[in-house]
């Protein structure tokens, strides 16, 4: 039986029906086109389909959507203009394929607002839960080195 949940997506108020038994992630892919956070593993282990929750990273393919009733959702998709950590991944090549960026991003922004001057061992802490298969992780650290910076400066 499906139900309407209401919840703020990317600034904007939404609503949708959904099954209690379907996650965030696949309610936002189907009912609002939004493919940036991605079904990797299934088992919330990789960080694909991290999505930001009242400011809280979460695993999107773990989390029920009907948790997210009354809630602010924030996705990959919610900034239009490149923000300072989507310009230092880009700046750094912080990425190879790209399929696990969206998680690292969401994640980087978690750290930042709640460390906005992390040393290495924060970073590798931090981000531990979100895979790269194709190995970029130098480049993500220092990316996250980078949009710390910029962020301080701004």
């Amino acid at each position: 039986m499906r139900r309407e949940i209401a919840f703020k997506l990317n600034g904007e108020t939404v609503s949708a029906q959904v099954a209690p038994h379907e996650t965030l992630v696949e309610v936002l892919q189907e009912s609002f086109g939004l493919y940036g956070a991605r079904e990797s593993c299934g088992q919330g282990l990789c960080g694909c389909c991290t999505l930001l929750v009242d400011g809280t990273a979460v695993s999107g393919c773990l989390y029920l959507a009907t948790l997210a009733e009354g809630k602010e959702v924030v996705s990959i998709e919610g900034n239009l203009e490149p923000d300072a950590v989507q310009e230092a991944f880009v700046e750094r090549s912080a990425f190879q394929c790209g399929f696990c960026t969206p998680g690292f991003v969401l994640m980087t922004r978690q750290l930042l607002d709640e460390h906005p001057d992390p040393d290495e061992d924060t970073i590798r802490h931090y981000l531990s839960g979100n895979l790269c298969r194709c190995a970029a992780y130098p480049e993500i650290i220092e990316a996250v080195k980078l949009a710390a910076q910029k962020r301080r400066k701004s």
